[in-house]
């Protein structure tokens, strides 16, 4: 049974690596054209250049023999063959490979369909990456944080809640809320705990907050959110929030964060 299992995974890893080769033509990849190709897409020598490995190697990892492929090597090959992030762990998994490590700061565009649902809401939305920076955003968040007004290093959560005197004045429950959000952010750490841009948001903030760096250093286990509970208002009225988190994109830790009123949600 392990055999046959086996067997199939490197099935799979040849048809799926000759799909992918077979997609690009020399020019997707800056390559120049040399007239007329028997065979379609990119030749098992023109990846091997692309990725800079040897191409025996690479003939016989795509023929699915029992060798074994460091980490460099598949990424190598991911990148030659212009595999995106969800790709790109697949072919790990099919190598019998944990996928690479998460980079935490990635200003990614989402889809145009995800933004066009968030316009559609009549309530706060916008998504964060792995490090609590925000990409992006519906009109009413906006009116509720000014992320446009902001620049795109200072869209960040974790900023936000501790770095932003301004904020701070509009969060009533301050204390009670920010020791929350700042749990589910050291759970997220956990995903990409040796990321620089993480560790480089983290020493920035204990140096920022006192707050930030007490509770840092003293985790709170008790409770976890990913938004703010109340917010006062234009009018300084606090307006009550509750929270749905949406996974927009699972492979690069895209989410969606959704305020409801406490009242519409109670109601």
């Amino acid at each position: 049974m392990a055999g046959r299992s086996l067997d199939r995974t490197r099935s799979e890893l040849t048809d799926f690596l000759i799909h992918h080769r077979n997609k690009l033509t020399p020019a997707d990849v800056g390559l120049p054209s040399t007239g007329r190709r028997r065979t379609p897409g990119l030749r098992r020598e023109e990846v091997a250049t692309l990725a800079g490995v040897g191409l025996t190697w690479y003939t016989w990892f795509e023929q699915g023999r029992d060798i074994n492929v460091s980490e460099s090597f598949l990424l190598s090959v991911s990148k030659a063959l212009k595999l995106d992030d969800a790709e790109c762990c697949h072919l790990f998994l099919l190598a019998h490979r944990r996928p690479p490590p998460v980079e935490a700061y990635q200003w990614q565009t989402i889809p145009p369909l995800v933004q066009t649902l968030m316009d559609d809401m009549a309530r706060p939305a916008y998504v964060m990456n792995l490090r609590w920076d925000v990409i992006a955003w519906n009109a009413v968040a906006d009116n509720l944080f000014g992320f446009s007004d902001r620049e795109p290093g200072e869209r960040n959560m974790m900023r936000l809640l501790f770095a932003d005197p301004a904020l701070r004045r509009r969060l009533p429950d301050w204390r009670r809320d920010a020791p929350r959000l700042l749990a589910q952010f050291r759970c997220d750490l956990a995903a990409a705990p040796e990321d620089p841009a993480m560790q480089e948001l983290i020493d920035a903030l204990a140096k920022l907050s006192p707050d930030f760096r007490r509770w840092w250093e003293q985790p709170n286990h008790e409770a976890y959110r990913y938004g703010i509970g109340t917010i006062l208002d234009a009018e300084s009225n606090p307006r009550e929030y509750e929270h749905a988190t949406l996974l927009v994109d699972e492979h690069r830790h895209l989410r969606m964060v959704v305020y409801f009123s406490s009242s519409a949600s109670s109601g």
